[in-house]
C-alpha cells in the first residue's frame, strides 16, 4: 500500500468514524458523571438521540452570515483532524484548529447578543490562556523527534516522546480542560445547569446550528484524543495499546476533575494556564533544546 493511499483510507476514516466515536465520547462522560453524583444517568448513546432531535427542530438564524460562520468552523475542524490523521504538519494542524475557534466566535458575536457576545469575549480570553502551550506541544514533539511531520512521529523507531516530554504533557493535558470545556475552567460555555450566561457562545444557536456545533464538538475531541496518543506512539505496534489506554486515563481524570471542582474566574484560568505553561511546558522545551544542543 502506497503512501498515498495510507493518507486518503486514514482521512476517510477520520471523517467517517470519529463523529460516532466522539458521540461515544460525549455518551461515557455523561454517564460516568452521573455515576459519581450518584445518578443513573442517560444512555451512552444519548448524545446521539440529542443530535438528531436537534436536526429535526425549526432552526431560527438570527442572520444568514451566522450558518455560513458555523459550517466553516465545522470544515475547519474537520480540516483540523484530517491534516493530523492524515500526518501532515503539526504547526499546520494547530493554525487550523485556531482558524474554527475564530469562526466560531464569528457566529456568536454576529448574533448580537449580551450573552453571546460575553462568551465569545471568554471565547477569545481562553484561546489567550491555551494557545502558548499549544505552541510548546508541537515544538516539543519538534525538539523531541527531529521532525513536525505527525506521520514521521509516529514511524520513529525512537524512545516514546512522553519520556522526552513529561512537562509538555502535563501542559497539554492541562488546557485541555479548557478545550474540552471542563471544570475549574468552563467559562465561555457549560454542560453543567448553573452557567450564569445561559449558555454563553452557543446561546443564540438553536435546531440546525447546535447540532452543527455538537457533531464539531465530537471531531475535535476524537482529534484532541490523537494528539495525546502521539505522545505514547512510535514504530512499534504495542504502542497503540499504550497510547489508548493513556487516552482512556487521561480522559478519567479530566471527568474527575470537572466533577470535583468549582468553576473559577477567567483571571485565575489565564493565570494558572499561564504558570503551568512556563513551569511544566516552557521548562521541559527550555531543557531539551540545551540537551538537544549538548549532543550536537
Amino acid at each position: 500500500m502506497t503512501g498515498t493511499v495510507k493518507i486518503i483510507l486514514s482521512i476517510a476514516a477520520y471523517i467517517i468514524f470519529a463523529p460516532i466515536l466522539g458521540g461515544i465520547m460525549s455518551g461515557i462522560d455523561r454517564k460516568i458523571t452521573a455515576r459519581m453524583q450518584g445518578r443513573q444517568g442517560p444512555p451512552v448513546l444519548q448524545p446521539f438521540y440529542d443530535v438528531i432531535k436537534l436536526l429535526k427542530k425549526e432552526t431560527v438564524f438570527v442572520n444568514h452570515v451566522q450558518i455560513f460562520y458555523l459550517l466553516t468552523f465545522l470544515f475547519f475542524v474537520i480540516f483540523t483532524g484530517c491534516l493530523f490523521f492524515g500526518g501532515f504538519d503539526l504547526l499546520m494542524v494547530f493554525f487550523a484548529l485556531t482558524t474554527a475557534n475564530l469562526f466560531l466566535i464569528l457566529a456568536a458575536t454576529s448574533a448580537h447578543s449580551p450573552y453571546a457576545n460575553m462568551g465569545a469575549n471568554r471565547e477569545m480570553m481562553q484561546m489567550l490562556a491555551y494557545e502558548p502551550m499549544v505552541l510548546l506541544t508541537a515544538v516539543g514533539f519538534y525538539l523531541a523527534t527531529g521532525t513536525f511531520k505527525v506521520r514521521e512521529i509516529v514511524t520513529s523507531s525512537s524512545a516514546l516522546p512522553i519520556l522526552m516530554l513529561p512537562g509538555v504533557f502535563v501542559g497539554f493535558v492541562f488546557i485541555l480542560t479548557i478545550k474540552l470545556r471542563k471544570h475549574p475552567f468552563d467559562l465561555a460555555t457549560s454542560h453543567h445547569a448553573h452557567q450564569e450566561m445561559v449558555k454563553g457562545i452557543t446561546t443564540e444557536f438553536s435546531g440546525e446550528m447546535f447540532a452543527i456545533v455538537e457533531i464539531a464538538h465530537w471531531y475535535e475531541n476524537v482529534f484532541l484524543m490523537g494528539v495525546i496518543a502521539l505522545f505514547f506512539i512510535n514504530a512499534n505496534w504495542w504502542t497503540i495499546l499504550i497510547a489508548l489506554a493513556a487516552i482512556s486515563v487521561t480522559y478519567t481524570v479530566l471527568i474527575l476533575v470537572d466533577n470535583t471542582n468549582a468553576r473559577l474566574k477567567w483571571q485565575k484560568m489565564f493565570k494558572n494556564s499561564w504558570i503551568v505553561t512556563i513551569i511544566a511546558g516552557a521548562l521541559n522545551v527550555f531543557i531539551l533544546e540545551v540537551l538537544t544542543k549538548g549532543v550536537v
